[in-house]
């Protein structure tokens, strides 16, 4: 996307046409992450066994934290990028784009070799400790993170960095290419070319291929608009200075941090339910994934409109980028409450799609998923303050929201309410935390836009 074509987007286009331009590629390429997410579960239910079940769901949190590693790298970046643009900065978007890929892919390696040699006490700390469910997870961990991490971090943080210059739609092709291929990919390795017994494998397999296969794509769309793009992934000494490590790293550490703690939070929430039973931990991993749908969409809304609300407020064009939270929070709120009327009204067939009848794991998820799914609007509220915060470089503020929406409020809750209510007081944690960070998050928000709102930006220096 050249100069006049980012101008015309963030600058001139009506709010709810760029909204929908920025934000619509990313929320469907979310949703198809969730998806190619669910066929994993689906298939594996396929096999009647609640340890196989378990054993995808415990390892969910370890496959997960290469989102916050590429969210640390990506969101960060992406901010930085954005309000480059927006200052008419392009060679500080370039060495943003530099730092953010050569630490991303640094990082996601080191996580990868740290698995494979911690990988035995790892599983049983995800909550895999039943030999059954032991083993199934280490092999399943091995394929999608040890093999296939930096590959999977990688295809994350480039689809960021490209949907901040304002190429939404290649951004989110990307994810969807990756997320069709793993659907196409699950039922082959488990239930063809691999023997019985192996499905988890096979669909961990059919994970780390498909990110292969879409970052490959990612590869060839910065290739063909060389020339045409601000991004730059060349090592050179100016993506340590300018203070790009130290903006990246602050704006994509609450990213980062919500993501982890979110993945501590299912952990733990796992490890509680492992100690009530098999048919428990499988009902509330299938739970969480159908849960997800909602709040996937919701963060693909976020990381759409981020750019735009970065490049208003770096060209000091406040009501356009007021306009864009309020209809971006609206939009969110709006398809988090659709959600969960479905999730509540039809939580049995939702939850049947990937549980077989007669298993004992069914009624729990279905009763799991009705709590979870309540937190969901207060959830998309409290994530597009967050990712406002963000997006204007307050990072002090969306990591106080993050800590405490996943962590410092939820994992405390889950230990008490389980003394007090075993079982389904663990599961009313999520919502119950969701309603208060919400409340935090407008406050936060309101207070923010009182203090800034008629406030005068200096004017940006001329682009040398």
């Amino acid at each position: 996307m050249d100069l006049n074509q980012e101008k015309e987007l963030f600058e001139r286009t009506p709010v709810p046409r760029a909204i929908l331009r920025l934000a619509l590629p990313s929320v469907v390429g979310q949703i198809i992450l969730v998806v190619y997410n669910m066929a994993d579960t689906f298939f594996v239910a396929q096999t009647g066994s609640d340890a196989m079940i378990s054993a995808v769901t415990v390892c969910m949190p370890a496959f997960m934290f290469l989102s916050a590693i590429a969210n640390l790298f990506g969101v960060g970046g992406s901010s930085v990028i954005a309000q480059a643009l927006g200052k008419e900065e392009r060679d500080r978007a370039g060495h943003a784009s530099a730092f953010a890929l050569a630490g991303c892919a640094l990082t996601a390696g080191a996580y990868a070799l740290l698995a494979w040699l911690l990988m035995d006490p790892f599983v049983d700390l995800l909550g895999g400790w039943d030999p059954g469910v032991h083993s199934l997870a280490r092999s399943y961990l091995f394929a999608t993170v040890v093999l296939g991490g930096v590959f999977t971090a990688l295809n994350a943080l480039l689809s960021h960095l490209i949907r901040a210059e304002g190429d939404s739609v290649r951004a989110s092709l990307g994810i969807m290419l990756g997320g069709v291929l793993n659907i196409l990919l699950d039922p082959l390795f488990m239930f063809v070319i691999l023997p019985p017994g192996q499905e988890a494998l096979g669909a961990a397999i059919a994970t780390a291929l498909s990110n292969v296969v879409a970052l490959c794509y990612f590869v060839v769309v910065l290739v063909r608009k060389r020339g045409r793009t601000v991004l730059s992934f060349r090592p050179r000494r100016e993506m340590l200075e300018e203070e790009i490590p130290r903006r990246v790293l602050g704006n994509g550490l609450p990213a980062c941090l919500m993501t982890l703690f979110e993945n501590i939070s299912f952990a733990v929430l796992d490890h509680l339910m492992a100690l009530s039973g098999t048919a428990m931990q499988a009902g509330i991993g299938v739970a969480k994934k159908v849960n997800m749908l909602a709040h996937c969409a919701v963060r693909g809304m976020a990381q759409g409109v981020l750019p735009l609300i970065g490049y208003n407020y770096a060209s000091r064009d406040r009501a356009r980028m007021r306009e864009a939270v309020r209809l971006s929070m609206l939009i969110s709120v709006g398809i988090a409450g659709a959600c969960t009327a479905v999730c509540l009204v039809w939580s049995d067939a939702l939850i049947g799609v990937f549980i077989r009848p007669g298993s004992g794991s069914l009624a729990y998820g279905a009763a799991f998923l009705r709590i979870l799914c309540l937190g969901a609007p207060c959830s998309a509220c409290a994530y597009t303050c967050i990712s406002f915060f963000q997006a204007v470089s307050r990072g002090n503020k969306s990591l106080l929201l993050a800590i405490f929406r996943k962590g410092l409020l939820d994992v405390p809750l889950m230990f008490f309410l389980q003394g007090s209510w075993p079982v389904y007081g663990v599961v009313w944690a999520t919502p119950i935390t969701d309603g208060v960070c919400c409340v935090l998050a407008l406050v936060l928000y309101a207070r923010f836009m009182r203090k800034h709102a008629s406030r005068k930006i200096p004017a940006p220096a001329p682009a040398k």
